[in-house]
């Protein structure tokens, strides 16, 4: 699928601006039929164009999402091969948010992407993840077992906010303190 519509929209301006984002995903939401160009944007060589496209991607599922639950399969597939935080961290945000939608096969692949994506080193990232795999660890026991040790290493984290959460994410989950 061709990544130009969208593209030339989501690049330029700077880096942390949405630029056209909110114009893309009113148009998105406007016409459900768009949105696999719009995943397909993922596919862009411009990173501000991916960061983009994880942007509006999150604002239509939280609108819509069992459209974006639709693309799953390419969100756990050679979109989760993408090496660039933003897309990580969206990714774990989309999986909390389309949990409902996932078959059983669909969310333990969203499960192990985030347990090897959890000491990604990016603090959003690991913020996100960690935030995700609680969420998905207060109804699976073993991976709460996998998990509470995991987030026992991010309290030793250079980040302050990465220390906190996991201190935060450890006390919801029941860990001795």
């Amino acid at each position: 699928m061709s990544v130009r519509r969208f593209e030339t929209p989501l690049t330029g301006g700077h880096p942390n601006s949405l630029g056209n984002t909110l114009r893309v995903v009113d148009e998105v939401l406007a016409d459900r039929t768009l949105l696999p160009e719009l995943v397909a944007c993922y596919r862009s060589e411009d990173s501000v164009v991916r960061l983009r496209v994880s942007n509006a991607v999150k604002r239509v599922a939280l609108q819509q999402p069992e459209w974006v639950a639709a693309h799953l399969d390419d969100l756990l597939g050679w979109v989760a091969q993408i090496d660039q935080a933003s897309t990580k961290w969206t990714l774990s945000t989309l999986f909390v948010l389309l949990d409902a939608h996932m078959t059983p096969p669909q969310r333990e692949a969203a499960i192990a992407l985030m347990q090897a994506n959890l000491h990604y080193d990016d603090w959003i990232v690991q913020n996100t993840t960690a935030e995700s795999l609680a969420h998905f660890a207060r109804q699976r026991p073993a991976l709460a077992t996998w998990l509470l040790p995991e987030l026992e290493k991010l309290t030793s984290s250079r980040h302050k906010s990465v220390r906190g959460r996991a201190r935060k994410l450890l006390t919801s989950l029941g860990a001795p303190r």
